[in-house]
Formats: C-alpha cells, sequence, structure tokens
C-alpha cells in the first residue's frame, strides 16, 4: 500500500514539474469546513491501512504569552491538557488511549500548540468524544497545577544541561526589544519558578486561548469526510467561541548589529551563531520565498561553504542553516559547531562573507533548479502516512490558519529567479540586521 501511494505521489509531482498538468501541488484531495462557532476542520481522506492521524492545531505558542511575567504558559498547558476532564479524568483518559493502541502526544512552539493521536479507524467516534471533552471541559485542581508547574521547572533545569539551550535563550533576548519571541517557548527562568502561584491566572489563558476560533482540526487517513464532519459538528458543536487575541508589540527595526558571548558551565565546542532578522511567513513575497531558498544555496551540504569548512579544512563539526518560517518577522539563523577555539573568529567571518558573496555572485541556473526540485521532491515523498501528512502541514496550518498556503508557496518556489536570490541576499543579510552570539564551554 505504502508503495502504491509513493507511486502514485512521483506521478503527481512529475506531471506537475514539466507542466503537463493543471492539477494542485498538494497532491490528496481534502475538505475545509468552519463550524458556527468558529471551528475549523480539515479532512483529508487517504488510502492508510485503516490508520488516521488527528491533529489539534491550537494557534497558541509563546509568541501570545504578551503579558510581563507571565511567559511559559502556553508550554504549561501542553502539560495540563493531559489532566483531563470530570468525565475522563487524567488516568482514565491514559488507560483508554491505551487499551485503544492510541499514540497521543503533544508539542508547544513559539507560534502554536499542537495536539495529535494516531489510531484505528474504528476508534474513530471515541477518539473525537474523548478530544472535544478535553478541549472543551478542561478541569484540574490547584494541587494538580502546582505539580505541573514543578515539573515544568525541572524541564526548565534539565533543558540547562545543553548548551544549545543556553545559546537560544541569549541570541532571542539579545536579538529582541519588544516581541514575545524574545523569550523561548519554555519562557524565562523567573516566569517558570512563579508559575505555581498563578492558577487562577492558567484559567483566564484557557479561558482566553483555548476557544473554538482559534483551534483547526486537521484529519487524515481511512476516512469518509461527511461522517468525519457529522461527529465533529455533535462533539464540537457546543464549544462557545471567545477568543481574545493577544496584545503583541510589534518589534522596531534594528539598525546596528548586536553581539554577545555566552560562557556555558561544562565542556562543549565553541558554537558560532549568526541570526539575520526576517520577515513573517509569506508565500506571495518573491523576496520571502527566496530567502528559503538561500538558506540551501549558501549554508546548506551541498554548499561551497558547508564543503570547504566541514569537508576540506574541517574546521567545523557542522554549519546548517534555519530561516525564519513564523507567524510574526523573527530570524534566520546560521550557527555552527567549531572544532577549535582559535577558528571562531575565522568561521564568523566566512559565514559574513558567503553572505556578502551571494550579494553580487549569480547563484548557477541550473543549482538553483536543482534545489527547486529536490525541495518539491522532498516534501512529496514525506507524505506516505496519515501522521506524515499531518506533520507536515501542522506548522502551515498554525500560521495561515489554512492549507492553501502549500500550493501557493510551492507554485512561488517554482518563479524564484537567480536574480531574487541576490535582492534576497541584500535584503535580508544587512550588517545591521545581524545579532552574533559566540558560546563558549567553561570547564568546572
Amino acid at each position: 500500500m505504502l508503495k502504491e501511494i509513493s507511486l502514485g505521489i512521483i506521478m503527481v509531482f512529475s506531471l506537475w514539474v514539466v507542466g503537463q498538468t493543471a492539477e494542485p501541488f498538494f497532491p490528496y484531495k481534502y475538505n475545509v469546513e468552519t463550524l458556527p462557532n468558529g471551528l475549523k476542520v480539515i479532512t483529508i481522506p487517504m488510502e492508510s491501512n485503516g490508520i488516521v492521524a488527528y491533529y489539534s492545531i491550537t494557534r497558541t505558542g509563546s509568541r501570545d504569552e504578551w503579558e510581563p511575567g507571565h511567559s511559559g504558559f502556553a508550554h504549561l498547558f501542553e502539560h495540563l491538557m493531559f489532566r483531563g476532564t470530570e468525565k475522563y479524568p487524567g488516568s482514565l483518559y491514559d488507560k483508554t488511549m491505551t487499551e485503544l493502541g492510541a499514540d497521543a502526544n503533544a508539542y508547544t512552539t513559539d507560534d502554536y500548540t499542537c495536539y495529535h493521536l494516531n489510531f484505528a479507524a474504528e476508534d474513530l467516534e471515541k477518539i473525537i468524544e474523548m478530544e472535544s471533552d478535553r478541549f472543551i471541559n478542561l478541569a484540574y485542581k490547584e494541587e494538580e497545577f502546582k505539580t505541573e508547574t514543578g515539573a515544568v521547572y525541572g524541564e526548565f533545569l534539565k533543558g540547562r544541561v545543553s548548551p544549545w539551550f543556553v545559546l537560544y535563550e541569549k541570541l532571542y533576548d539579545v536579538a529582541f526589544d519588544q516581541h514575545t519571541y524574545k523569550h523561548t517557548t519554555i519562557g524565562f527562568e523567573a516566569d517558570v519558578k512563579a508559575m505555581p502561584l498563578m492558577y487562577k491566572y492558567s484559567k483566564t489563558f484557557f479561558q482566553r486561548y483555548y476557544r473554538p476560533e482559534n483551534v483547526v482540526l486537521l484529519i487524515v487517513g481511512q476516512i469518509e469526510t461527511e461522517k468525519t464532519l457529522e461527529l465533529v459538528r455533535k462533539y464540537y458543536g457546543n464549544w462557545q467561541p471567545g477568543y481574545v487575541p493577544p496584545q503583541i508589540e510589534p518589534e522596531p527595526p534594528q539598525t546596528a548589529e548586536r553581539t554577545a558571548e555566552v560562557l556555558y558551565p561544562g565542556k562543549t565546542l565553541p558554537i558560532v551563531m549568526v541570526a539575520y532578522k526576517s520577515d513573517a511567513y509569506d508565500p506571495g513575497n518573491r523576496l520571502y520565498v527566496a530567502g528559503l531558498l538561500l538558506e540551501q544555496l549558501a549554508f546548506g551540504e551541498n554548499s561551497d561553504l558547508y564543503k570547504r569548512l566541514v569537508l576540506k579544512e574541517q574546521k567545523v563539526e557542522f554549519i546548517t542553516a534555519d530561516f525564519s518560517v513564523n507567524r510574526d518577522p523573527r530570524l534566520n539563523e546560521i550557527y555552527a559547531m567549531v572544532k577549535s577555539p582559535d577558528d571562531i573568529d575565522y568561521v564568523r567571518e566566512q559565514i559574513f562573507m558567503t553572505m556578502e558573496q551571494f550579494k553580487t555572485e549569480a547563484v548557477p541556473e541550473s543549482r538553483l533548479d536543482d534545489l527547486k526540485k529536490h525541495l518539491k521532491y522532498s516534501f512529496l515523498m514525506n507524505l506516505d502516512t496519515p501522521d506524515n501528512v499531518a506533520g507536515n502541514l501542522a506548522n502551515y496550518i498554525a500560521i495561515t490558519g489554512g492549507i492553501e498556503t502549500v500550493d501557493q508557496l510551492f507554485s512561488e518556489i517554482m518563479n524564484v529567479t537567480v536574480t531574487d536570490i541576490q535582492k534576497a541576499a541584500q535584503y535580508y543579510g544587512a550588517p545591521e540586521k545581524r545579532t552574533v552570539v559566540i558560546l563558549k564551554g567553561v570547564e568546572q
């Protein structure tokens, strides 16, 4: 079955690339319905040997924590949502999921919180009943709240063991002044430590953000659309709207390079992080889309810089980049783990020089075309199971509220030119938009 699905995807991809069909890029038919209370439901039927992926995409992440002293609550609710309800307390929820053989989990990002399950199609109604119940009727006592806040602080302290945690905490604190991207997803330490005293506040957080207008259900797999929608209407129809948008201050334009050095209390190779202010995700912005291609062309594993620093000179363990795909303007990051402290300055300058090079030198047309094909092929080949389909769509849906953006993005990717790549480097690679953080280890 998976082989047949993959072959079907390849055929759709091949025809789309050569322009022999007007079919959309996304290979599966889907349906979008919005209930009267504002809940959006996206269903994608596909052959899957009786498996269904069920994603509750809550469009609230650490970005939405705009009130001073209250960072970290989006991530906290990732924990609290498993505390259950009066009908299905946490222990019963877990027991039932185990009996059903369902795989239930969740994760939190800066832009959204996602609750996801994989299960047999025959259990769809039971899953919809239980998921709707906890989103509408979540209940937890103050003692349980304090237990979860303690667990979150323990997670924070555990994260501090990683040099990457320490690096990113410093990077975003230095790069942002006003916007809530200033704090990482888990929050500022002082806020996390103070959480146990914020039980009443947590109730208001849930009431404002866990509302139907702020959630998208994505249901993929062995389903019948109309029967699925009937069940969603039955169990989610009485969920009352009431979403209150966060009051997020936009980040002022950065006018000068920012730098910082952070010492990690342990052993680690040095890490060089170079980040440039980016734009919000916008598939209609040619410059933004060109920036996403620039990421791979300049700093990916097939780039000249990678081949030089990693393979030829062996100055770094690795170098890679992660350009922003976010709801608001964030950071395009390039980072490298350096083998010797003596090479920190050299590696940093090589990153600078590479960005400058792409401003003036045109990348070969053939290389750009190869990258476009690779991106499309890779995306399509990762749509072979319900969970892979839902997992690859979740971020785009969380940012835009819909699935249409996938076709828009890949259509625009096809239109990017060599000149667009140069313009993207000139715009996003401006030195005054740059924040540089160097992490060094300290032996104790």
